[in-house]
């Protein structure tokens, strides 16, 4: 049976819990990666098979509001932002919660004016070895309250294992990413570690391995990206990949399996197992089911598309990507960016700032149906799901209640089980 967690009844949704409920009634095995279909009249949904608070973040929520109920007359710190969602982040604040630093890695309030007697929560990312240590220094135990993801632990235990048997490890990752950070760190103790960012960074890693780039150019492009003692020259003839799990699954696996051929063009098929290491575990399976529910969801096709999550939040901002790919995409925070019919606020990623847009929601009717499609980050409350989902609703007239068509979406479900 799967573990539930605590999770405040304010970040819940009656309607999202029934969508879900209903697809795992139907869909145990998690097989099907159709979006779940709402039909309201004018207004046609399409929410994806996965999104929302994955087990990591759960866990975290957890812990956090546990820390928070255990500790009223205590001061209580974060070291960064707990997951990457604006409404939670604020929430904890609200309720007293400090935080010591920003995403990233800059201080907002020092570790040398805590005491042994303040409460320090580790965020679902993790912490770096060096952070851990300053906290037991300090007589701060940096695990009483350790909210970091079990698939990120499972990275740091792959690295380690790679490091043990003399790999170097390559993180596929962005580098001030606090998850980046924290796997960095852990990895370094046992390994040699470099962290690249895309595609374009494995091409060239590949390149220097053919002898392609000089050792200069390495350092020019990975200078910044490399632990301490890092030889370039000995220390890329063996090679592992793991991936800060928030990534694109589907990139990371490209970039791992375009080492791979680097090092099979240098060693050959026969030394290949010496030289570079299968990883595939260490992709984490619910950025993998929400990006591939995702791809499903665009395969069904829409009108347009509405992502919500942090700004910040690496996994939504991936879900954005392949949106904004095959349809006009708007990622927004909350209910809040929507201002009317006419004028929605949305996260530009390019130019990463927030922008607004006009007449972005096409006319609707019966005759002439408007389908948007729907997701969320992992670190989204599905009550923040269903205010966009309500908002909506709301905006186009003629819409039927959304309990009603949640009730109609059981009705076809259950007749197409039936059918032999």
């Amino acid at each position: 049976m799967a573990r539930t967690f605590k999770v405040p009844q304010f970040y819940r949704s009656d309607t999202i819990a029934a969508i879900k409920q209903l697809r795992r009634l139907h869909d145990p095995k998690r097989r099907d990666f159709s979006p779940s279909e709402l039909d309201l009249g004018p207004l046609k949904l399409r929410v994806a098979r996965h999104f929302g608070f994955c087990f990591g973040v759960e866990n975290a929520i957890e812990i956090a509001y546990r820390a928070v109920e255990e500790n009223q007359d205590k001061r209580i710190f974060l070291l960064s932002e707990m997951i990457h969602n604006p409404d939670v982040n604020t929430d904890l604040e609200q309720r007293g919660v400090k935080f010591l630093m920003h995403p990233d890695g800059t201080v907002k309030i020092p570790l040398n004016t805590l005491t042994r007697e303040d409460v320090v929560i580790v965020p679902a990312f993790g912490t770096t070895v060096q952070l851990q240590q300053q906290l037991s220094e300090i007589g701060i135990d940096p695990y009483y309250y350790d909210t970091t993801c079990p698939f990120v632990e499972k990275v740091w235990r792959r690295a380690e294992e790679l490091g043990n048997d003399g790999f170097t490890v390559v993180v596929h990752g962005k580098r001030t990413h606090e998850e980046t950070r924290a796997t960095f760190s852990h990895s370094e103790c046992g390994a040699q570690t470099l962290v690249i960012l895309d595609m374009d960074d494995a091409l060239f890693l590949v390149d220097y391995i053919l002898g392609r780039k000089t050792i200069k150019e390495f350092w020019d492009k990975f200078e910044f990206c490399v632990s301490e003692g890092f030889d370039p020259e000995t220390d890329l003839q063996r090679i592992g990949v793991v991936n800060q799990t928030t990534m694109l699954a589907s990139e990371t696996h490209a970039i791992a399996q375009t080492i791979k051929q680097g090092m099979l063009k240098k060693y050959g098929e026969d030394l290949i197992r010496d030289h570079f290491a299968d990883t595939r575990d260490t992709l984490c399976y619910a950025t993998n089911e929400n990006q591939n529910a995702t791809k499903e969801l665009i395969r069904t096709g829409a009108d347009l598309a509405i992502v919500v999550g942090g700004y910040n939040s690496s996994n939504t901002s991936h879900l954005v990507e392949l949106c904004e790919a095959e349809m006009p995409t708007y990622y927004i925070k909350n209910v809040h960016e929507i201002v009317d019919a006419h004028r929605i606020r949305h996260f530009e990623l390019e130019a990463k700032e927030v922008v607004e847009s006009q007449d972005w929601l096409p006319q609707a009717s019966l005759a002439n149906p408007l389908t948007i499609a729907i997701t969320s980050g992992a670190s989204c409350p599905d009550k923040t799901v269903d205010d966009v989902i309500s908002k909506l609703s709301e905006l186009i007239p003629g819409c039927m209640p959304c309990a009603a068509a949640v009730d109609s979406f059981r009705q076809n479900l259950e007749a197409n089980a039936s059918l032999p």
